[in-house]
């Protein structure tokens, strides 16, 4: 069986991200919609989900991985993220920062 994950020299080492955000009642569909929007053109973003919970109908999961904490960082200056950050913070009832990970490797991740 091929390997499908890599894993990054240490001085490569990703920056990853787990959040939950509650969207207001019956703004989730809207929310994820806005937060997708902003996706193209993040430097060093290697992967950013936004994944629906099942057993909530207001929260939603992001998980990003990045090249580096700085380039996570960086992103938050880019008009598209800030553009999204303002039409989407109505819609947030409140978010939730889980994790900071250190991503190893995984399908799509070739480590920067």
């Amino acid at each position: 069986m091929a390997a499908c994950a890599t894993r990054p020299e240490p001085e490569t080492a990703m920056y990853g991200l787990i959040g939950k955000f509650a969207a207001t009642p019956g703004a989730r569909d809207r929310l994820s919609a806005i937060l997708l929007t902003g996706l193209r053109d993040m430097p060093g973003c290697l992967s950013y989900v936004v994944a629906n919970d099942p057993a909530d109908p207001d929260a939603l999961w992001i998980t990003e991985a990045w090249d580096s904490p700085e380039s996570h960082r960086a992103s938050l200056a880019l008009p598209s993220v800030q553009a999204a950050i303002a039409e989407g913070r109505p819609l947030i009832a409140g978010m939730q920062r889980i994790a900071e990970t250190q991503p190893v490797g995984g399908h799509g991740l070739t480590g920067a």
